[in-house]
């Protein structure tokens, strides 16, 4: 299946790579050896290490397990799709290396969450709980239907830059972008504020982005496809749409296109709720996608709320 390659500490984290069966290394992330095992799945081109101060609680009375989809960090990437599917065989192959076997909490941010929804159809009795971040919904082609020119042509840029950005060197990146990291992480470890730096200078981390992109059409497809209705606990977490608009506003996007846009955002994260019987839907007030920075007590409270439910 898979072995251990490399472990060393790191702040007090533990960051271990782990040679898959697709020969590639993932950058591996745990915290905590005690209480039930919780897995993160971070948003399209996030790091780990943004979820610092969430899993420094919750690593006290649980097990974390956090890992970089290929490309990501210092896993690596081949010429494979990165898809969803390709997740759900990572993860699975993961928990049997890390020898889980216990059903897990579930946790997926943006990206993520779709990877999350796409595991849950296929392992349904691997799962106790699921919490979803500002998930991408399995309806995201919705979106498409929206009267939004400026928005559409700022997600085609976007998609060329990933292109060229996977073409460069790291050296030509960091110059081009001049990474700098957000206010609300300014009191992580100096280490991991290097880190957070450097991964965002990765050449791999827009080669996969671009992959994931191509391919969440289709993958959101196929999760439809596989039907079922579950009933484990679920908390979706949406966030604050009038707050997103504001913030967008300011850089110069239009309201009226960013109201369209978020109106149907959050009709799509109300209906994820219907992936289980046995579900609650929370808003994070003040809060723009990036709900892990911007409200990390809502995370960590929905994730004691799982722990309660599956107890």
């Amino acid at each position: 299946m898979g072995r251990r390659v490399n472990e060393r500490c790191l702040g007090g984290i533990r960051i271990i790579s782990i040679l898959q069966i697709n020969q590639n290394k993932l950058e591996i992330f745990r915290k905590g050896n005690k209480g039930k095992a919780i897995v993160f799945l971070t948003g399209m081109g996030c790091s780990f290490d943004e979820w610092y101060n969430i899993t420094q609680t919750l690593g006290e009375t649980n097990r974390i397990v956090m890992f970089h989809r290929p490309g990501l960090g210092k896993s690596e990437i081949g010429n494979e799709v990165r898809n969803t599917e390709a997740v759900v065989k990572e993860l699975n192959d993961l928990l049997s290396v890390l020898e889980i076997t216990e059903p897990i909490i579930l946790v997926g941010h943006s990206y993520g969450g779709l990877c999350v929804q796409h595991f849950i159809k296929v392992y349904p009795k691997k799962v106790a709980g699921i919490v979803l971040v500002d998930s991408t919904s399995v309806d995201l082609e919705e979106l498409d239907t929206l009267n939004l020119p400026v928005l559409d042509e700022e997600d085609r840029i976007w998609l060329e830059k990933c292109k060229t950005y996977a073409s460069m060197r790291s050296e030509q990146l960091r110059k081009n972008l001049n990474p700098i990291l957000p206010k609300k992480l300014n009191l992580v470890p100096k280490e991991i504020k290097k880190r957070l730096l450097d991964f965002q200078v990765s050449p791999s981390l827009y080669k996969a982005m671009y992959s994931e992109i191509s391919n969440w059409k289709q993958d959101a497809k196929i999760i439809k496809s596989l039907g079922k209705t579950l009933n484990v606990p679920l908390i979706v977490i949406g966030r604050d749409n009038e707050f997103c608009i504001k913030l967008e506003a300011q850089s110069g996007l239009p309201e009226e296109e960013l109201r369209i846009f978020e109106e149907k955002w959050q009709e799509l994260i109300i209906r994820q709720g219907k992936l289980t019987s046995n579900s609650n839907i929370v808003f994070a007030q003040s809060s723009s996608h990036s709900i892990h920075m911007d409200r990390p007590d809502i995370i960590i409270q929905s994730v004691f709320d799982i722990l309660d439910k599956c107890n």
